[in-house]
């Protein structure tokens, strides 16, 4: 008998990026030959038009969904044009969630209050609209991490849904958030040679609150280092976290392609 081939869903990529103008067809069939049978196109991290370019992409293909939003790096930019491009999005059918938004005190590409701001009222914006959240957060200390949770729970109120994309961080900090009902996705980066620890934080959260992610076109996993990323690489993902959780890789696959279908209400 034949073993049924095994399905992901990559929760967060970029492949509206240009790094893929030349050949994206062929990188969304690669996915496909590997097994992901969905991805979410994140409409956020390209500048403020990404959004537009994220949602038509996702009206090409049933396999495709796509998020709108701001990202840190571009705060300076949210206003009300801003707020109104991404709203405009949201009424799309394959759109299904707000973001990447949220707060990076790494490079500060964008003043930090504008930073704060723009993620408070995308998180509103969420709420509002009844839709999850995808969530950006990075800094050199415990600030940007400690504000965004505030903000969350503030603009929130317990009422909106999300995940800590790209997780890197502690293991302390990831059940608080998942206490603040967030989900953690993680990426190429658990595939490292140089771990910092990040395994042993995978291995000790609950597998029915984890997503996989490549975050294409960037952070390819070991292997593929130096190279361009693509959605076929979620597979790596999914293996470094089936191997910390000591999991079978299929119930790994079918975990994180359920959890991630359900926070993002994606249909069958």
């Amino acid at each position: 008998m034949t073993a049924e081939p095994l399905r992901w869903l990559d929760s967060h990529c970029h492949v509206t990026a240009s790094a893929f103008d030349e050949d994206r067809d062929a990188v969304l069939a690669r996915a496909s030959e590997a097994g992901v049978e969905t991805l979410l196109a994140i409409g956020s991290g390209y500048g403020v038009e990404d959004c537009e370019r994220a949602a038509a992409l996702a009206e090409t293909s049933s396999r495709i969904f796509a998020t709108a939003g701001v990202h840190p790096h571009d705060a300076e930019a949210w206003n009300d044009a801003a707020r109104a491009r991404v709203a405009a999005c949201l009424e799309a059918e394959r759109v299904v969630a707000v973001g990447e938004c949220g707060l990076d005190y790494w490079y500060e590409h964008s003043p930090r209050d504008a930073q704060r701001r723009a993620f408070a009222e995308q998180v509103a914006l969420a709420r509002e609209r009844r839709l999850p959240v995808s969530i950006h957060v990075r800094g050199r200390d415990e600030q940007a991490y400690e504000e965004l949770l505030e903000l969350w729970r503030g603009e929130g109120g317990g009422d909106v849904e999300g995940v800590l994309h790209c997780y890197t961080h502690s293991e302390a900090f990831a059940r608080r958030a998942l206490d603040a009902g967030l989900c953690i996705s993680f990426s190429g980066i658990l595939t490292f040679k140089r771990d910092r620890g990040l395994r042993a934080v995978a291995a000790a959260l609950p597998l029915d609150r984890l997503l996989v992610e490549t975050d294409a076109p960037l952070l390819a996993p070991e292997g593929f280092r130096g190279l361009r990323n693509e959605p076929a690489h979620v597979v790596r993902v999914g293996e470094a976290l089936a191997a910390v959780h000591e999991r079978p890789l299929g119930e790994v696959a079918e975990a994180t392609r359920a959890n991630a279908r359900r926070l993002f209400r994606l249909p069958d």
